[in-house]
């Protein structure tokens, strides 16, 4: 059997469907440093909803609003609040993807079509996955505009913070419900289990969570899957299927090849981040052994450290991004390491398990 059944690629683009993309696309440009570089709405003949594409590196999000309080996209923000909505897929052939996923077990959203503009055309269909979630498939066909079909030129600069590529995404869902969507993801997308962490791993006095990390055979897609795991109090997976009504994509991880600039530029810009205690710190010497950092910048920015056996990693995660307790971000820098930071999962929980505490969720 292919390792990559459907042909896919890379992440195409993140969509998120969002109360007011005007708003969205100052916020990710003058918080996170993201470029804007495709439009469309009103003035590019779209009646139904207004999209701002994204870049910042390799990655793209793009913030999209409905016009017509009736849409899918308005029941989608009405239940949800502003969130992800599409991890979209470049593949070979939309049609084959689409058509392999089917008949491997996948649940259709959209069929293949073909969209169209002076630039050239795209084929795009996509699946259902876990809650509101799909998978758009994107065919370019050598397309040639600045996005998609539909969408024109642009540009307005961010203030960039160094962010290259998106590393991993993680998913949440119901319990008991982790393994069925592992399972999913072998058989539809041919992706292999990568790494394994469960309630020994990531728990704190009061909460666990139980975690599979999912990839593609080229690793160039990396997403775990979360699901509680039985605790004293409310874990951070339930608060979000609490807040979100539904599983759906708790973080995104976003890679730089230098951490410290890049966190100093983001809290200059006013992103918030978990506050980790000094405790962490003093023993971060002899836990990590030697790296090239300055420890105390590391402390002075509130930086996590680990280490495996091929080096180590750097990382920092944002508060929520939305004032429901759901998506935030991850900052990422790797060094050789291709984990996850497992050292750091205790100082981590422990930080969100305050977040949670002063919101009242940690019941």
């Amino acid at each position: 059997m292919s390792d990559n059944p459907l042909n896919i690629r890379q992440v195409h683009h993140m969509e998120f469907y969002v109360g007011n993309a005007k708003q969205a696309d100052y916020y990710y440009r003058n918080a996170f440093g993201f470029s804007r570089r495709a439009y469309s709405g009103l003035e590019t003949g779209d009646r139904e909803k207004t999209s701002y594409v994204l870049q910042q590196g390799t990655v793209r999000l793009v913030m999209t609003t409905p016009h017509n309080p009736d849409s899918h996209i308005s029941e989608h923000i009405r239940k949800h609040g502003d969130g992800v909505r599409d991890i979209a897929l470049e593949v070979d052939d939309a049609d084959h993807a689409y058509e392999m996923a089917l008949t491997r077990g996948a649940v259709s959203n959209e069929a293949p079509h073909t969209l169209k503009d002076d630039s050239g055309e795209v084929r795009r269909a996509s699946v259902r996955v876990y809650g509101d979630t799909i998978h758009s498939f994107i065919a370019r066909r050598k397309y040639e505009g600045p996005f998609l079909p539909g969408f024109i030129e642009s540009n307005l600069d961010g203030r960039d913070a160094g962010l290259l590529r998106i590393d991993h995404f993680v998913a949440n869902v119901e319990l008991g419900r982790m393994l069925e969507w592992e399972e999913w993801y072998k058989k539809v997308f041919g992706f292999t289990r990568f790494l394994t962490f469960d309630d020994k791993d990531i728990s704190t006095e009061f909460t666990a969570l139980n975690s599979v990390v999912m990839a593609n055979d080229s690793r160039s897609i990396k997403f775990p899957i979360n699901e509680a795991a039985p605790g004293r109090r409310k874990s951070q997976i339930e608060e979000y299927i609490d807040g979100y009504y539904g599983p759906g994509v708790q973080h995104i991880a976003l890679l730089t090849n230098e951490i410290i600039p890049t966190i100093k530029k983001l809290r200059d810009n006013g992103v918030e981040f978990l506050e980790v205690p000094d405790t962490y710190y003093e023993e971060l010497g002899s836990r990590v052994g030697s790296i090239d950092e300055d420890m105390e910048k590391l402390r002075d920015l509130r930086i996590l450290v680990d280490r495996d056996d091929k080096g180590y990693l750097l990382q920092l995660f944002t508060r929520p991004v939305e004032d429901r307790p759901t998506l935030f971000f991850e900052i990422i820098q790797r060094k050789g390491c291709q984990g996850f930071g497992k050292g750091n999962f205790r100082a981590l929980f422990e930080a969100i398990e305050r977040e949670q505490a002063r919101r009242g969720n940690l019941v």
